[in-house]
């Protein structure tokens, strides 16, 4: 009975072959072939996609799929125009003898433009409490909120901007380390940093009302709002967008220079349909301006000088913490256990 039981699994491996070689080594025979006008494939480029046969095999029909959608490519034509930057998918599904074969690959598209770059100018340099660790940092009304980070420290707090002292503030558990921070109708949504764990609280009371777990990204970066929306940084390229209510992630843009992806995308600010963004662990403070609707690089503002004009101590960090005064048409600057704030105007170089 060993033997022929030993004879009929020896078969198998064979019968499967047999089954599904001809489909396998078809598949194998075809791919996609991208050509693009420089090495980079860039916003608004033009690209020809081929279907790659070398064995010639009878193809009656090609349909293209982006990212799941359908797609038309005439004439073996893409123009990549409205797209987001980042990483993508084309699937070909191929007729051919009889069979639909589906081939893939992915590319990367850059911006096609190089970012403005920007310097500031001091307007005003107020107190900061240097216990900090800033973390988000936002207007409301013309009040000044902030959320700080380390776990046994993390705060929310509403500032006096012009003193630095708190008119409220509250003390996360200690199990949490705070993270970014954002306003909306009258909400205040807080995220953590590792602890995948987000908290809602009335503005002015800070009562807490919700808490909300991540979806797809897995920490807690920056926080901002458009009036509508919710972004969100995790830490990656990737920027994501949450319902404000259900505070799902239902997508995502990822960042791209005309060069580079951006990581370690920080503290958010939502200025005139522009995302403003610290950035962590660069060479230089330095903050980006991103294009929500795609993802690119538009600006980069160079802060190298502020950290140099506040009080060296051995706790003192990065540059973290940007925001927006509309009445002022400022920009507050701080960093974590900085003993100032700058207000500043941004200055196209």
């Amino acid at each position: 009975m060993k033997f022929y039981k030993i004879l009929i699994f020896s078969f198998l491996p064979v019968f499967f072959m047999a089954c599904n070689g001809k489909h396998a080594t078809k598949k194998n025979r075809l791919s996609i072939n991208i050509e693009a006008p420089e090495k980079n494939i860039h916003l608004n480029d033009v690209i020809k996609v081929y279907i790659k046969n070398p064995k010639d095999l009878t193809i009656s029909g090609v349909s293209y799929k982006l990212d799941g959608n359908e797609v038309s490519i005439t004439d073996n034509t893409l123009r990549l125009e409205d797209i987001k930057l980042g990483k993508h998918l084309l699937e070909a599904s191929v007729k051919t003898e009889g069979e639909m074969i589906t081939v893939s690959k992915s590319f990367t598209v850059f911006n096609h433009t190089a970012p403005k770059v920007y310097t500031y100018k001091i307007i005003n340099e107020y107190p900061h409490d240097i216990e900090a660790f800033t973390q988000g940092f936002e207007f409301y009304r013309d009040t000044l909120f902030e959320g700080t980070g380390r776990n046994g420290l993390s705060k929310l707090r509403k500032i006096n901007f012009k003193t630095g002292q708190p008119y409220k503030e509250i003390k996360l558990a200690n199990a949490y380390f705070g993270e970014g921070i954002t306003i909306l109708n009258d909400k205040v949504y807080q995220l953590t940093w590792q602890g995948n764990t987000g908290f809602v609280y009335d503005v002015n009371t800070f009562e807490k009302l919700n808490t909300f777990k991540y979806d797809h990204s897995k920490e807690g970066w920056g926080l901002c709002n458009d009036g509508k929306k919710l972004f969100k940084s995790d830490g990656t390229e990737r920027i994501w967008t949450l319902d404000p209510d259900t505070l799902v992630e239902e997508s995502y843009i990822e960042v791209y220079t005309n060069k580079t992806k951006l990581q370690k995308i920080n503290e958010l600010e939502y200025v005139n349909g522009k995302i403003y963004a610290n950035t962590w662990q660069f060479e230089k403070e330095v903050g980006i301006i991103i294009n929500p609707e795609n993802g690119a690089v538009e600006g980069v503002i160079d802060f190298s000088g502020l950290k140099d004009k506040v009080k060296q101590h051995p706790a003192l960090d990065v540059l973290n913490g940007i925001a927006y005064n509309k009445s002022r048409k400022t920009f507050f600057i701080t960093g974590k256990n900085w003993d100032k704030t700058f207000e500043v105007e941004l200055i196209a170089r």
